[in-house]
C-alpha cells in the first residue's frame, strides 16, 4: 500500500517539475481525466492537480492566513479527492466537488487551531499571548489582517463569494449551508471588513 506522499508524488503533486504523463492529450476534460485515473492511470491525476491548484491555494491561503498551513490542507485535500474519485458523479463539476473537500479541510484545520490556541492561553501569560498575536499580524498585508479578524464561517463565505466568484447556489452545495444563511454571512463580513480595511490602509 503506497503512502500518501508516494501517491501525491506519482499523481504530480511536485508542481515544480511541471511534468505531464507521456502521451497524455492536453485537451482532456476533467471528467475524461477522472475516467483514466479510475481505470488505473495514476499519472492522469497530475493535470487535475495542476489545473485546480491555484484557485484552491488562493482560497486556502486567505482562509488560513499563512502558506505553510495552506500547503498542509492542500495536500490533504488533493489526497482525499484522489481517494474519493470513485464517489465523484459527472453531473457535478469537479471544481465544485473539489472545493467542497477543501472547505471541509479548512474548517477542520481552523477547529484544530482554536483548540491549540485555547491550550496555549492556558499555559502562558495573557500578555505573552497578546504580544505574539500582534507581532504575527503586523507582518501581514492589510487584507489578510482584516480577514483574520472575521468569524471563520463569515470569512469562508466572503472568500467563496468574492475570492472565487461563486454564486450562492454553488456555495450552498459546497458548504451545506442555506442560501439565506450564506447571504447573511457575506453581508456581516462586508460590514465588518470594510471599516477595518479603511483603517488599516490609511494608517
Amino acid at each position: 500500500m503506497e503512502s500518501r506522499r508516494q501517491l501525491l508524488d506519482r499523481a504530480g503533486w511536485d508542481r515544480q517539475k511541471r511534468r505531464r504523463a507521456p502521451g497524455l492529450p492536453t485537451d482532456l476534460t476533467d471528467a475524461e481525466l477522472i475516467v483514466r485515473v479510475l481505470a488505473g492511470d495514476v499519472d492522469a491525476y497530475a493535470p487535475l492537480v495542476d489545473r485546480h491548484y491555484e484557485p484552491c491555494a488562493r482560497y486556502a491561503r486567505r482562509m488560513l492566513g499563512n502558506g505553510h498551513d495552506a500547503e498542509d490542507v492542500l495536500q490533504e485535500t488533493f489526497m482525499r479527492a484522489y481517494l474519493g474519485l470513485g464517489r465523484y458523479h459527472e453531473r457535478h463539476q469537479f471544481r465544485a466537488w473539489l472545493f467542497r473537500i477543501l472547505v471541509n479541510q479548512c474548517r477542520s484545520h481552523v477547529r484544530h487551531q482554536v483548540r491549540q490556541a485555547r491550550r496555549f492561553v492556558q499555559n502562558v501569560s495573557a500578555e505573552g499571548a497578546v504580544n505574539a498575536t500582534v507581532g504575527s499580524s503586523a507582518l501581514r498585508g492589510a487584507l489578510q489582517a482584516a480577514l483574520d479578524r472575521l468569524d471563520p464561517r463569515a470569512r469562508e463565505a466572503l472568500l467563496l463569494k468574492y475570492g472565487e466568484q461563486l454564486d450562492y447556489e454553488q456555495m450552498a452545495r459546497m458548504t451545506g449551508s442555506s442560501v439565506s444563511a450564506l447571504k447573511m454571512r457575506v453581508k456581516r463580513a462586508r460590514d465588518v471588513i470594510r471599516p477595518m480595511l479603511e483603517e488599516l490602509l490609511h494608517e
